[in-house]
């Protein structure tokens, strides 16, 4: 049983059909790269599998459950976790308190536990901080623990975006171009990262990206959308030597 199953997959927002008959499969530990021209609907993909948007049509199911039309709450307790183009981290808290907010499927006190401060909170709270010490050991952002996230460099505040959706032990994690704004350098310690994401916790990762130097560099499998539809689907090297594919790229 593949870990990702999509079917059919649409919406439509009035007359605008942005994304029609989508289909996609992946495999549990594989690294897939989903690509195409500005415009092409793949926000809206993620948007749909993170229950950012409710689908038209179409089923998508995680590790054998559907989790199709779920609110986002549900689908990331169901496994998905995500990055964003544009970095979403809660800048006037610490790093470590950033990737504690990824914990919160792991809390177990009550509320009035934790309003009066009842040993169990204590305890729960001193296991949140080990387990978010140790995501950031992973990182090599420890040192910085107690910095405020908005005084991290750039690429740094990649990686704890990164560490906190992992906090949500997520058995997929969605990275919407976690390249944009990185020099050749960063781009290349990104590309490390996410293979060592993959290998050390045994993650199945799926990604939106530009850079084709990174696509080609660590994704096994490509699904091309252009105009919301699938163009193309496959191996990397035969996906991006696909004649339609450059033409979606260069145009005519």
């Amino acid at each position: 049983m593949a870990l990702l199953d999509i079917k059919n997959l649409g919406i439509s927002f009035g007359g605008l059909r942005a994304v029609d008959n989508f289909n996609l499969t992946i495999e549990k530990g594989e690294l897939y790269g989903l690509i195409g021209p500005n415009g092409a609907g793949k926000t809206t993909v993620f948007n749909l599998m993170t229950g950012v948007y409710k689908p038209t049509d179409g089923i998508i199911t995680l590790d054998g459950e559907n989790i199709t039309g779920k609110n986002t709450i549900e689908i990331n307790k169901a496994g998905i976790a995500r990055t964003f183009q544009n970095i979403r981290l809660f800048k006037e808290l610490s790093v470590l308190d950033n990737v504690k907010t990824g914990l919160h499927n792991e809390i177990t006190y009550s509320t009035a536990t934790g309003i009066f401060r009842l040993p169990k909170y204590f305890k729960s709270e001193k296991l949140m901080d080990e387990k978010a010490l140790r995501l950031l050991k992973v990182f090599g952002l420890e040192e910085e623990k107690d910095y405020l996230a908005s005084n991290l460099p750039y690429g740094k505040q990649r990686k704890l975006e990164m560490a906190r959706a992992l906090a949500t032990s997520p058995k997929l994690l969605l990275l919407d171009e976690p390249a944009a704004g990185m020099n050749p350098n960063e781009t290349k310690e990104l590309m490390d990262t996410i293979r060592f994401v993959r290998d050390e916790f045994d993650m199945t990762i799926l990604l939106i990206e530009h850079d084709m130097k990174l696509v080609s560099g660590i994704c096994e499998r490509l699904t091309v959308l252009n105009f919301g539809q699938v163009l193309c689907q496959g191996g990397t090297n035969e996906v991006l030597n696909n004649p339609e594919v450059i033409k979606a790229y260069l145009g005519d």
